[in-house]
């Protein structure tokens, strides 16, 4: 792809999600949504190979879907209330429907079937683009909508995310595979706290897109889309392999790493809404999540593949360049929970 392509398309990417950000008309949200949307589509294409073009294929339904509802949602709501104002959504059609489409656009449960299979088909770069910075347009829609959707039927949505998050990854080998079935989780999660803390929930998201660039940077570096050849890249980069483990519990939410912060504060609040039981399910189902980050760490950490990896012998391959945002990144994942009081203070108070 020509450099003056990409750029222009990196610009387009930004503008769209920018454009979303900035606009309270539904119209406006809708054509930045659009614009996001027609941007990474020839990013997701520039490995020239069928399953790439699947994966493309597969996405742009379901984002032209979503766009779809969401259009329908607000014209009726124009309609029948005479507003087009995002925070003005008052008819239950509409909010029920804008609710439907933004869980399709970010691949909430129960319309999350898409989401596994477009990342399995992308390289590591595009695969993190969508599983990040995609994510900033549709959650800002959410927090303007959420006041106006039934309560019910967020926590609904974000249990169910929880559950099949957990539930998904439990027999995947395929790295990608299971980093989407983690931001099924992970989303599910600030979806339960939105309408009850919708800076915790903003918190819980940027804290998800930090770890999760670090683990998919890290795959990248190791050059490890499988649990087998991540379970064999320490022959090439010992340290990055000794902290993909780390990286992967911090994604689990095990203390004293960064991950266990944003579940802590969940609960923490779940609780002080007289929600006991909501916040005893969702610890139940962050177990699932619990158990497939962990046996990842086990196949890395103590046991040696005896398989035959279909890929050139590792330590025969140069190591690739790192991205500076690599350490960053990194260090923010595993080193965070300590500063948690003087967050707080920042982001919520």
């Amino acid at each position: 792809m020509s450099p003056y392509v990409f750029t222009l398309l990196i610009f387009n990417l930004g503008l769209g999600t920018t454009m979303t950000f900035a606009s309270s008309h539904w119209l406006l949200a809708w054509m930045g949504l659009e614009i996001n949307t027609l941007a990474i589509i020839p990013l997701m294409t520039r490995q020239h190979h069928p399953r790439a073009v699947e994966a493309t294929t597969k996405y742009f339904l379901t984002q032209a879907t979503a766009a779809a509802l969401i259009l329908f949602a607000s014209t009726s709501n124009a309609w029948l209330t005479g507003e087009w104002a995002i925070n003005q959504m008052s008819h239950p059609l509409a909010t029920s429907t804008i609710m439907l489409a933004l869980a399709l656009k970010l691949g909430l449960a129960p319309v999350h079937f898409w989401m596994p299979e477009v990342i399995q088909g992308l390289d590591l770069t595009t695969g993190l683009v969508l599983s990040t910075w995609q994510k900033l347009a549709p959650f800002a829609l959410l927090l303007q909508v959420s006041s106006t959707v039934n309560p019910l039927i967020l926590t609904l949505i974000g249990l169910l995310s929880t559950l099949i998050g957990g539930w998904g990854g439990l027999n995947q080998t395929q790295l990608r595979k299971i980093l989407a079935y983690s931001s099924i989780a992970h989303l599910g999660w600030m979806v339960l706290i939105i309408q009850f803390s919708p800076p915790l929930a903003t918190l819980s998201l940027l804290i998800y897109i930090i770890m999760t660039t670090s683990a998919f940077l890290t795959f990248k570096l190791t050059s490890s889309t499988t649990m087998n050849a991540l379970a064999t890249s320490w022959t090439k980069s010992p340290m990055m392999t000794s902290l993909a483990t780390l990286i992967l519990l911090s994604l689990a939410g095990l203390p004293p790493l960064t991950g266990f912060m944003p579940k802590w504060l969940i609960l923490q609040e779940l609780v002080k809404q007289d929600l006991p039981m909501l916040a005893f399910f969702a610890a139940m189902t962050a177990l699932l999540s619990l158990y497939f980050y962990l046996r990842l760490c086990y196949t890395v950490a103590l046991t040696s593949s005896p398989n035959t990896i279909t890929m050139l012998t590792p330590w025969r391959l140069n190591p690739t360049q790192t991205s500076p945002l690599n350490p960053l990144t990194t260090m923010l994942t595993l080193a965070l929970l300590p500063l948690t009081p003087a967050i707080l203070a920042l982001v919520i108070y």
